[in-house]
């Protein structure tokens, strides 16, 4: 294990206007923070330039978690697919300007015709992921797939599906672990056992073991000694970035010490 920082992801002031997160990255207690481009944060070229001013004035570092709302990276219409690109390669093209250290993004997921066309969703989102690497290099930012949450129906949600995804993509990509989204099916430590070369970045948040609830570190089911013990057996070195939606001050401190 290498050189950990503990950072704080924006989702928990999604539901704020821009103005109220300006104000929020103007007092962060972390140097390393993750935007979310989506709902009322969604990003414009004024906006770019607002949070640029405001990582320079306050040393702080982004990464972005690009659209999630309504994008299906394995929708079966080729229009709805091409705006889905477009956005996405938008979002790529706003986190090149500001820096970002990574940009991260969801598979697809399984639509209302999906058993009539069985496997095709699932190629879709292969090539879709492909064309996403492709945008990346021409937009000089890194791109990261995170593991979804049950019972979702997204595509790349356990260890079967991901060996699968990453034996026949046939290209290099790498993984954000989703620490509440794998404990849903109780699988971080294989993810961890399995794709420890892999992982370059980490959400960290908790819940009970059922639901995705964003709940504050060390308020669910979470086994955080054991998450520690199992990244220090890995090359990990990246960011753990908080993705609770209360409890922030003491999630970060309980992850800062657990670090230490």
């Amino acid at each position: 294990m290498g050189k950990i920082d503990i950072g704080l992801s924006m989702l928990h002031c999604l539901g704020e206007p821009f103005t109220n997160l300006c104000k929020r990255l103007r007092t962060a207690s972390v140097n390393h923070v993750e935007l979310v481009d989506d709902g009322w944060h969604s990003l414009d070229q004024e906006r770019v330039k607002t949070l640029a001013k405001i990582a320079e004035d306050h040393t702080l570092v982004y990464t972005l978690h690009s659209p999630f709302a309504d994008i299906n990276i394995a929708a079966p219409a080729e229009d709805m697919r091409n705006f889905v690109m477009k956005r996405l390669s938008k979002s790529m093209g706003f986190a090149g300007k500001l820096e970002c250290r990574i940009v991260v993004f969801h598979p697809g997921f399984r639509t209302g015709i999906s058993d009539f066309y069985p496997g095709m969703d699932w190629e879709i989102n292969i090539e879709s992921v492909r064309k996403l690497l492709r945008l990346a290099k021409k937009h000089e930012v890194n791109i990261a797939i995170e593991n979804c949450p049950e019972p979702f129906g997204f595509l790349l949600k356990d260890i079967k599906q991901f060996s699968r995804f990453f034996t026949e993509l046939g290209e290099d990509i790498d993984l954000v672990l989703d620490v509440g989204h794998s404990n849903i099916n109780s699988q971080t430590h294989a993810f961890i056992e399995s794709f420890g070369d892999r992982i370059v970045h980490i959400h960290a948040h908790d819940n009970n073991g059922e639901h995705d609830q964003h709940l504050g570190i060390g308020l669910g089911s979470v086994d955080w000694s054991k998450f520690r013990e199992d990244i220090e057996n890995t090359p990990f070195s990246g960011l753990v970035m908080v993705e609770s939606i209360d409890h922030l001050h003491e999630s970060i401190t309980t992850l800062q010490k657990l670090f230490t």
